[in-house]
């Protein structure tokens, strides 16, 4: 398997390296029909793909993580970006009986406790739901940006995610943040009044945080932490 999909993964990203995004992802709905799925956390970079696929009317199913504690402004952009639109995006919620477990055995903020109590949280709210939402699905879309973190540097358009067993592919993975702002304003599109407020990366509203001038995007998620701010999603 690693092996046919490492020379995949190969012919993939020559494939995609020279066309602009609505290529990337009319190519990759093309590739993998009925088996492409896009996951929004609603931030700007997300909004740019999700505008890409309505607008054009992409076979990709767009999905997101609800985690029962997202910022207010963040439920409604989801209704703000349905109506624009004039569609559906599925949404996948943690499983009922693994919160109640965490929060009965260790209270509702146990995510401040240590970084393996942290991605515990993440673990049961974002990950086991988004095992749920890529059932069936042979490519895994996201809006990570190369700019985004140190820990995103090397990554390229299309990768194989061995933990997940699909491809995974970052089509704004080369984009500056110039240029995504400059798709919002073009095309109209909706994103989170919390970005003028400094919240650059938004997750979850207990673990998130404005930042200041200068600092590291992600420096607003689990800002309590010195760990690589990740919540286990992008493993």
């Amino acid at each position: 398997m690693a092996t046919r999909a490492s020379i995949d993964v190969d012919d993939l990203n020559r494939a995609l390296d020279v066309r602009d995004l609505a290529g990337r992802l009319q190519l990759l709905a093309e590739r993998f029909p009925g088996r492409a799925a896009f996951s929004t956390s609603l931030g700007q970079e997300d909004q740019v793909i999700t505008d890409v696929i309505w607008r054009l009317d992409l076979p990709i199913r767009i999905f997101t993580l609800d985690t029962g504690r997202l910022f207010d402004e963040t439920y409604a952009l989801i209704d703000a970006t349905e109506e624009k639109y004039g569609k559906r995006m599925d949404v996948y919620f943690p499983d009922t009986g693994e919160v109640e477990a965490l929060v009965s055995r260790k209270g509702m903020h146990s995510f401040r406790n240590s970084v393996p109590d942290r991605k515990e949280c993440c673990d049961i709210r974002k990950v086991h739901p988004l095992r749920r939402a890529l059932r069936d699905v042979d490519v895994w879309i996201t809006g990570l940006r190369r700019e985004q973190s140190a820990n995103r540097q090397t990554m390229q358009v299309v990768e194989w995610d061995e933990g997940y067993q699909l491809f995974k592919s970052n089509p704004l993975i080369d984009w500056t943040a110039g240029q995504m702002l400059e798709h919002l304003a073009t095309h109209g599109v909706p994103d989170n009044p919390l970005h003028r407020r400094g919240f650059i990366s938004i997750g979850c509203a207990p673990c998130t945080r404005a930042i200041a001038p200068g600092e590291d995007p992600r420096a607003g998620r689990w800002w309590w932490e010195t760990s690589k701010k990740e919540c286990g999603l992008h493993r």
